[in-house]
């Protein structure tokens, strides 16, 4: 998310400051010559969404708590009001509001204890300060890990067609993996994985799945902030807390037993006990002929159970039918969901109410929804999808991707919204990731008609692509970007737009401090829905279908449903 700066502060007068900000954003930002038909966005209407669903009466929105109740309850109830159908599972020959979404649902009981033993000294770990360690997703109900031996795995990266392989046969069967965030050429900036651009290789979810092919008991990351694009709380609040899954029949396939997070220092420390120095074997593993490295004398022990259960969270769904050929479907979709009450933050609030995070993006869809409704229906159907458990590992989008309710290859593009900028406008937009797509080019085009260029995302090695939720629909080949607010801000420029984007992963991302601020204009967000809905009303009302670049690796399995495109 970028360019957001939160004050404090009410204005006296709250229409009145929408009316000027409204009025002061006409001659900074073109409107393209046909904007007389164009629906208009309200700021205010924006503004209360996300304080609604920002509030803590939501409890931080948590899937399979009481905050999704209200969550799925308000969301309804705004989509009816905006004058949606219900687009979801289909209950006795009729749509529905929503589609069931079976989950896992894992949390470690009591307090966890966990600790590294040098040379016969053990040393007692704090969960949430020097590890982070999240409940057992593999089917362990007890986890009784004794001294078992660690081992470094580099970036603990597996890619044949890269002609790398940081495992070279390394036994791990009992042993825990310590392993970088990233890829081998983040911090050189050129190599094999695309510079500074993270691969799906440098995810973390990439290297616990790659640890439990490789027969790993687990998997550490060792943290580092730039590398991962966050801080430790960031860490630390998404790992301690409740975890959930798509359920799965093999879950030890997708799972090592053990899946966690370090802190930098610690991993030094644990490298000096056994007489390696950190910072040479990192540089190591940034080339090809790394070989794992055994930590001789240090072993890691970990004890706790599992309450593990099936629980079923929602996806919330509203649709438009298009007037001439509505199997063919163009979707904008959100998550509605947020971390819900965890640790508490220096304040003492346990609430992550996720108002970035994002209730601007809920907001959004419910906004263009009721744009929708009231415009002459496209030919084609639109559907409005709010998905739950982004936040757990992008497994509402993951469920839709793979039990649609309208066919995947009659479905022309995903559009998505997530972590709008509430404040101000930008001059310019980006998109999470550098995919390359004409769904995006079409974007592009279109925002030149109102003034506005395409920044390429300024942070490629954050990974942002695979970190949202159009991921899991790219995944299944449909053309999908998730929209990012530009950070070319009106007032300000580029300095300030970057200001705000660190100021706001470094201080509210992920915590209890992501709150709806009184002095959040939303004009910004009001001008960008404008485009958006530009760009699905003229893939709805038209035959086009966007594709992958050529070299997209995405671009083949689009092709397996062509046929259907005929």
């Amino acid at each position: 998310m970028q360019g957001v700066s939160p004050r404090k502060g009410t204005p006296v007068n709250r229409s009145l400051a929408y009316a000027i900000a409204a009025a002061l954003l006409a001659p900074a930002l073109a409107s393209p010559a046909w904007s007389t038909d164009l629906p208009t966005f309200d700021p205010h209407r924006l503004s209360q969404e996300v304080r609604t669903l920002s509030s803590d009466a939501f409890e931080g929105r948590g899937p399979a708590t009481s905050g999704e109740t209200k969550t799925v309850d308000y969301v309804i109830a705004r989509f009816k009001d905006a004058g949606l159908s219900p687009g979801g599972a289909i209950v006795d020959g009729k749509r529905t509001w929503t589609q069931p979404v079976p989950l896992g649902r894992f949390e470690i009981v009591g307090t966890p204890t966990f600790s590294l033993s040098e040379d016969g000294k053990a040393m007692a770990l704090t969960q949430g300060e020097q590890i982070a360690v999240r409940a057992a997703m593999d089917g362990s109900r007890k986890v009784d890990i004794e001294n078992a031996p660690l081992v470094f795995v580099g970036y603990g990266v597996k890619a044949p067609e890269r002609h790398w392989d940081d495992f070279k046969g390394v036994d791990l069967k009992g042993k825990i993996g310590v392993v970088l965030v990233n890829d081998p050429d983040f911090e050189t900036g050129r190599g094999d994985f695309g510079g500074k651009a993270m691969t799906y290789y440098g995810r973390w979810t990439y290297k616990y799945e790659e640890a439990s092919r490789q027969g790993a008991l687990g998997m550490l990351v060792v943290h580092e902030t730039a590398p991962a694009s966050y801080g430790w709380a960031t860490v630390k609040n998404s790992n301690t807390n409740v975890q959930f899954d798509i359920v799965r029949d093999k879950p030890a396939a997708e799972h090592p037993t053990l899946e966690g997070w370090i802190q930098h220092d610690l991993a030094v420390q644990m490298f000096k006990a056994a007489g390696l120095d950190f910072a040479a074997l990192k540089k190591q593993a940034q080339r090809r002929d790394f070989k794992p490295v055994t930590l001789d004398g240090v072993t890691f022990s970990a004890h706790y159970d599992v309450d593990a259960k099936v629980i079923t969270s929602q996806n919330i769904v509203g649709r438009v039918e298009g007037a001439k050929r509505p199997d063919e479907t163009v979707i904008y979709s959100a998550h509605w969901d947020h971390l819900g009450v965890g640790a508490p933050d220096a304040k003492g609030d346990r609430i992550y109410n996720g108002a970035v995070d994002n209730a601007t993006g809920t907001a959004a869809l419910i906004e263009l929804g009721r744009a929708f409704a009231h415009a002459p229906r496209p030919e084609r159907s639109v559907v409005f999808l709010a998905v739950t458990a982004e936040e757990k590992g992008l497994l509402g989008s993951e469920y839709y991707a793979t039990h649609p309710l309208y066919p995947v290859g009659k479905t022309v593009a995903d559009i998505n919204t997530d972590a709008l900028d509430p404040s101000g406008p930008a001059r310019n937009f980006s998109i999470s990731g550098n995919a390359k797509l004409g769904l995006l080019d079409r974007l592009i085009a279109l925002a030149k008609t109102y003034g506005m260029s395409y920044a390429p995302d300024p942070h490629p090695e954050a990974g942002s692509f695979f970190r949202s939720d159009h991921f899991s629909f790219a995944k299944q080949g449909i053309p999908a970007i998730s929209f990012e607010s530009g950070n070319d801000l009106v007032k300000g420029g580029k300095a300030a737009g970057e200001a705000a984007g660190k100021l706001y992963n470094r201080e509210h991302y992920h915590q209890p401090s992501d709150e709806w601020q009184a002095s959040w204009t939303f004009t910004g967000m009001a001008h960008d829905l404008r485009l958006l809905y530009q760009l699905g009303y003229q893939l709805a009302d038209s035959d086009a279908w966007p594709a992958w670049s050529k070299d997209s690796e995405f671009r083949a399995v689009r092709e397996k449903t062509a046929d259907q495109r005929k």
